[in-house]
Parts: C-alpha cells; structure tokens; sequence
C-alpha cells in the first residue's frame, strides 16, 4: 500500500481493537465487530485489513436483520464507518452486490477505500476456477472468486490493476484487454489448463468487459478513496475486522491449503504504526468446535456433526468448497496459533471470545496434548483460558450476540 504522510497521527483517546479469527475462519468474527460496534457507536471505523470478498462474516440483529458482510465492515448495523486497507483486494462485481442486498436492511455508513487496493476483474474469476476445478480431488479449497489470482496478476504481470486505476476508464480498459488477450492465456498455459469453448466465448465478450467498467465507474461513485491512513485519526473508535483465521494465514504450516493474506496482526501493526496508536485490544474468536470449509488437513476431522444442535445456515455446500467440516475444539492449534500471533507485538493485550457455547451438549470434547478429552460445559472457558494463557472474556450463548464471561 502507499505510504503515509506527516498528518497520519492519531488522536488522544483513540480506542483500538482487533478481532482475529483463531482457527480456519467462520469462528464469529462478524458477531464480536457487530458487538464492539454497539458499544462505541457512529464515531467508529471497522477497518478491513485482508482479504477480500471471500471472507464473509453473518451478522444477525435482535430484530431478525441478516446480513453476511463481505466488503464492508461488519458495524454498518450500529452506523460504524468502513475503510478498505491497503491490503484488502477491491471486488466491485460483488461489492455492488452486496450494497444492492445490504441498503434494503439499513443505512449504509460511509465507505473508505485506500487508492492502492488491488482489484478483481472477472478474467482473474475465470483463472481461478478453471485452475482449482482443474485440480480434481487435490483442491486447495479456494472460493474462485480470484482473490489469490488478482495478487499473483498484479504484482507480477504487466497488467497490474488498483483502484486508483480505476479513475480513468481508457487506462481501465487498455489493462482489461490486456489481462484477456496475454495475461489470461499465458497463466493458463503456465498452469496446463485447458480452455473451454464456454471460457473462451467469456474472454471474447466486448460485452462482459463493457459490464466490468460500468461496474468499476458505480464502485467509485459509492466510496470515497483515500491516498493515506489518515482516515484512522478521523474516529475515536477503532475495529480492525479480520479476515479468515490465523490456521489460514499464508505461512501458516498448512500451505499450500491457505489464503494469500496475512490474517493475523502483521497487516493491522502497519496501520497501527502509521495511525500512532498506543495500544491496542487483541480479541481471539473460536467456536467452541473447530470447523474448515474447503479442502486441507485437518487434525482430528470428524465424519458426523460433533454436536446434534449445531446449525450454520451461512456455510452452505458449494461446488468449491464442499461440505463444512468439523472437529472438536483442538486447544493444541488454538493456543499456538494465537501465542505466535500475539507474539508480533508488545503494547497488545490479548482476550478471548468463544461463540456457539449454546451449540453445546452437556458433556464437552476437546483436543489436548494429541488426545481427545472431555470436560463440562461451565469448566471449558476455564480450560481455555489456563491453557492459552488469556482470559477468556466473552462467550455467545446466541447468533445474536455475546455476553461477558459469567464463569471466570
């Protein structure tokens, strides 16, 4: 991302908390940024700092308002602000979408957007799909939406794409054609995929790419680009709203069954340095359960549901991603994960959230030490906590929202 100037300082007072994702992503990081939202009001900003559209995170109101947030900040109920950081890659076909389904439901905030975001065209859609179907039972469980292959596209091919690009549509569509005619083909090529006839009427469609500008010319007409972080310092509240999980993160020991992002505290310490913020609040979300949706190892996997109650209407089956699989809470991944984590920084105070506490049953399993265990209900947040070393402060009983954590 570009760089910041002498006026990107941050203001006395200045509130900052981060909401990361402990396991494979889908732990309830929507529902701890809706919950931090509520509390601090319009005079916030949820910051997306990685990731892309792929990443989407279910809000459900006490008013039965359902929202599953991909782009903008997972405040936007509460009236919180959002600002796309300069790590976060831009989507306008899905951001529209998005905007089109989320203004039935309420007022949309302001929407801030760092002018080096790279950006999605249909064409790194196209690669994405034929690549991962191309690889059979050996999937990497990408979404093929083209989130790795607009970052593989733009920072090693001669058709890189921003948003600052954007602003002039000649420049637009001299850089589409281009990642159509030479780009698309020789990344195939590179790859030993195949194009179909169906594919190959996509690449030649004037119309498919006349569609993509319009869409990029609507896009910039619903937020408002920014050439520095000196967005940070207009709020007093801040939520850094993670994407994935760190069991995701792209030198995590999984690869290469991981996303092309740093999920974790790397991205957001850069715009905490360049903000000037003192300190912030580290929030670790993990179901009480593990879950993955996609393709990778998964320790401990489990061939049936780990609890009867469990219910997730967001994480459909899909043609990419399979199924959602399970296993139960494996605190071995969760207290590594979050120790080396934790570990970029110094001035972070680091908490714990647990979610789907209410999917439970009497009688709960865990994974320690390489062994499957069992304790109760009321012990688990206790349990956690001890062995990761943090508190555990909050636990959701509901989809709703979470409570403060009665046990400890």
């Amino acid at each position: 991302g570009g760089g910041g100037g002498a006026d990107d300082c941050g203001g006395a007072g200045m509130t900052a908390v981060a909401v990361i994702g402990a396991g494979w992503g889908d732990e309830g990081k929507g529902l701890m940024v809706n919950f931090f939202a509520s509390r601090f009001g319009k005079d916030c900003l949820v910051v997306r700092f990685n990731g892309s559209a792929q990443s989407s995170h279910t809000v459900i109101m006490p008013d039965g308002r359902r929202h599953v947030f991909a782009h903008i900040g997972s405040g936007s109920f509460h009236g919180a602000a959002t600002y796309l950081g300069p790590e976060f890659v831009c989507h306008p076909i899905l951001f529209l979408k998005e905007i089109e389904e989320l203004v039935t439901k309420c007022s949309i905030p302001e929407i801030y957007v760092h002018k080096n975001c790279y950006v999605t065209t249909p064409y790194d859609m196209l690669i994405n799909q034929i690549v991962e179907e191309s690889r059979g039972e050996d999937r990497h469980g990408s979404c093929g939406i083209g989130f790795g292959e607009t970052i593989e596209r733009t920072e090693k091919s001669e058709f890189p794409l921003t948003v600052l690009n954007l602003v002039n549509k000649n420049y637009l569509v001299g850089v589409l054609n281009g990642i159509r005619r030479n780009w698309l083909p020789q990344r195939l090529t590179k790859l030993r995929c195949q194009l179909s006839q169906e594919h190959r009427e996509i690449i030649d469609s004037d119309e498919v790419l006349a569609r993509f500008v319009d869409d990029c010319q609507l896009f910039l007409r619903r937020v408002n680009v920014t050439s520095s972080g000196i967005v940070l310092k207009s709020f007093k509240h801040i939520i850094f709203e993670g994407a994935q999980g760190l069991l995701l993160d792209q030198n995590s020991k999984f690869f290469p069954y991981v996303t092309r992002s740093n999920t974790g505290l790397k991205n957001v310490l850069h715009l905490v340095d360049r903000a000037k913020i003192d300190s912030l609040e580290v929030t670790y979300v993990t179901r009480a359960y593990m879950t993955r949706h996609g393709a990778g190892p998964m320790p401990y996997e489990l061939l049936n549901l780990p609890y009867s109650k469990i219910v997730d209407n967001t994480n459909i089956a899909n043609a990419y991603q399979g199924r959602l699989r399970f296993s139960y809470l494996n605190l071995d991944l969760l207290q590594e994960a979050i120790r080396d984590d934790l570990s970029l920084v110094k001035r972070a105070t680091g908490q714990i959230a647990i979610t789907c506490m209410d999917q439970l049953n009497g009688e709960v399993r865990f994974i320690l030490d390489g062994e499957v265990q069992t304790t109760s209900l009321d012990r688990l947040p206790h349990l956690v906590s001890t062995v990761c070393q943090m508190p555990v402060r909050y636990l959701s009983f509901s989809p709703v929202g979470p409570i403060k954590n009665k046990f400890l």
